[in-house]
């Protein structure tokens, strides 16, 4: 398969990977900007979820993820990851620098509105740092543990399997980390646990023909077989000049 890319191909394929790295990492990061605020929302009368609304883009994360892990393989899916931890310290040492210098007298965010929204950032990014790090790791790995089981068959399995598990684990710590530093009362750990998963389980369940989507136009722009991967796709720029 490999040797009947051409380079055309190969750049196509780099490309598609550097966006959805840079989409993957542009979720991350606003996530944890935004995490702050919360909301509810009534599921047509049968649940209300509270949740914050740092939770909205982070499913995106785990969609991104998956479609990397089924079309360019588990080593490119954690360059993102990895890449995404760098990004997410990154913007917090901007935030930090941000806090420390002085607001003038006539800017719009003085410095108490500003410590106050981005306050507890630095919290917020180690206790999703932690949990992501654990759930995306995790998600990569079951994904394609359940590949090999499945020999590249039932993707809406190891996509929807591996989520789970994953957002329960990414849930569970994030919020375990904030009401140990006492950012959240221990009181809303049970209701806001149970809403973020259930919130994070019916995005996951919505997503899969996304993934499906995605996945066959991959297949049918590069000739890929099922459960095949693009490997080795990047190409030395000066090899095409």
């Amino acid at each position: 398969m490999e040797a009947g890319l051409t380079i055309k191909d190969r750049l196509l394929a780099q490309r598609i990977y550097l966006i959805l790295g840079a989409l993957f990492i542009a979720s991350l990061v606003v996530s944890n900007l935004i995490f702050q605020k919360f909301f509810h929302w009534d599921f047509f009368g049968l649940y209300t979820f509270e949740i914050s609304v740092g939770i909205l883009p982070y499913p995106i994360t785990f969609l991104i993820t998956d479609i990397i892990s089924e079309v360019y393989g588990k080593k490119k899916a954690n360059q993102v990851v990895t890449a995404g931890i760098f990004a997410s310290f990154f913007s917090l040492l901007i935030v930090f620098v941000s806090s420390a210098v002085p607001a003038t007298t006539w800017s719009p965010v003085n410095d108490a509105l500003f410590n106050q929204v981005f306050g507890a950032t630095a919290v917020a990014v180690f206790a999703s740092m932690m949990a992501y790090l654990f759930a995306q790791y995790i998600d990569i790995r079951i994904f394609h543990f359940w590949k090999r089981v499945t020999k590249g068959k039932h993707l809406w399995l190891r996509n929807n399997f591996s989520t789970f598990l994953s957002q329960f684990i990414d849930t569970f710590t994030v919020l375990l980390l904030l009401c140990s530093f006492g950012k959240i009362d221990w009181a809303l750990f049970g209701p806001l646990l149970l809403s973020g998963f259930l919130f994070k389980v019916l995005i996951a369940a919505c997503d899969t023909p996304f993934l499906y989507a995605a996945v066959y136009l991959f297949r049918r722009r590069f000739g890929l077989k099922l459960g095949e991967e693009l490997r080795d796709f990047e190409i030395i720029s000066e090899r095409s000049n």
